[in-house]
């Protein structure tokens, strides 16, 4: 599918979640059959992600950083079994222990870890959960970081539903004051055990919902970043080492490569990355573009964000659409999170 019709089916998508649509079939009828036994073989090979071993993260990252009445950063983890790092067996292996220690780094500063993420959970679940970082008497965190998707492609969800969900969590977030980084959902096309045609079906069907998460989180003022990679053409070429021992979710090497693709937009949405990597590069391939066409770019390149950038026009909304460089964190011993009570 090329980046123009894919943009189209996002554009769709999106739109029948913002009027109350129906679904619009991904796969095509025909094959829903075919589709649903494959499903269950990879199930049955695989697990389905809602059991298993999640380590405990929550707690205080970088207390070398603190200072006399410093306050820590806030960082709330949201979504599914990606978000709260099933498939790793300690807690710094987790997306939101290295997302709060690179945090924590960069900014110098104390980062608080809250994860309300819950393996197995699908779009319908952001409400439950967004409940639930709201109801903390404290101020809404500083920075929310949501992966979902997965599960919506694999249980059928509808799309436009998806999306409904999504746009609704980033909004009630983005109202309260909490910055929104959405990692989209990732590439279910090389999955080990999954074969051909759910295989191209899945990766079909990954990308649309990825392209079309993108402009609902875009209109609430949230942030996006591909996660291509993350069950992508990088996992798929080195599947025994970012891939974990039940070949679905990633290792610890996966998590590390989906948190340093996610990290430079937390510290971005934070006015923490220098103001000079703000700027567009067109060596680069960035610039501005109405959203829809700059989602479905998105959606085909692991690592890319998209943000709203200026108001909505004959084309609609547009958007930033960049290609961030991935920098190093400065090396530390790691600092041990201390467990909230």
């Amino acid at each position: 599918m090329t980046s123009m019709s894919r943009a189209r089916v996002a554009r769709r998508i999106a739109a029948g979640a913002a009027y109350g649509g129906g679904g619009i079939g991904l796969a095509g009828a025909a094959a829903v059959g075919l589709v649903l036994a494959e499903v269950q073989l990879a199930r049955r090979r695989v697990g389905n992600g809602t059991s298993g071993h999640v380590p405990h993260a929550d707690g205080l990252y970088g207390r070398a950083y603190a200072g006399p009445g410093q306050s820590p950063l806030r960082l709330t983890m949201l979504g599914d079994s990606t978000a709260a790092g099933q498939g790793v067996h300690r807690s710094g292996q987790t997306p939101g222990a290295l997302l709060a220690s690179g945090l924590a780094a960069l900014a110098e500063c104390p980062v608080q870890l809250r994860t309300v993420a819950t393996p197995g959970a699908r779009s319908d679940d952001l409400d439950r959960q967004v409940a639930l970082v709201l109801a903390d008497p404290d101020p809404a965190p500083d920075i929310c970081v949501i992966m979902v998707g997965a599960n919506d492609v694999t249980h059928r969800m509808p799309p436009t539903r998806s999306v409904r969900c999504l746009a609704s969590a980033v909004r009630r977030l983005r109202t309260a004051g909490a910055e929104v980084v959405v990692g989209t959902c990732p590439d279910l096309g090389t999955i080990e055990p999954v074969r051909q045609p759910l295989r191209w079906l899945a990766r079909r069907a990954s990308r649309q919902l990825a392209a079309a998460q993108t402009i609902g989180v875009v209109e609430q003022g949230g942030r996006t970043v591909s996660l291509g990679d993350l069950l992508g053409p990088e996992f798929a070429e080195n599947p025994r080492e970012l891939f974990g021992p039940d070949s679905y979710h990633p290792s610890a090497e996966g998590y590390a490569t989906a948190a340093m693709a996610v990290l430079p937009s937390v510290c971005a949405s934070l006015g923490l990355w220098p103001a000079e990597e703000e700027r567009p590069d067109a060596s680069r391939r960035e610039g501005f573009l109405p959203v829809a066409r700059a989602a479905a770019e998105a959606a085909s390149e692991a690592g890319t964000e998209v943000a709203a950038a200026m108001p909505t026009g004959s084309r609609g909304p547009w958007a930033l659409l960049k290609r961030r460089r991935r920098r190093r964190v400065p090396e530390q011993e790691p600092a041990p999170a201390t467990p909230s009570n």
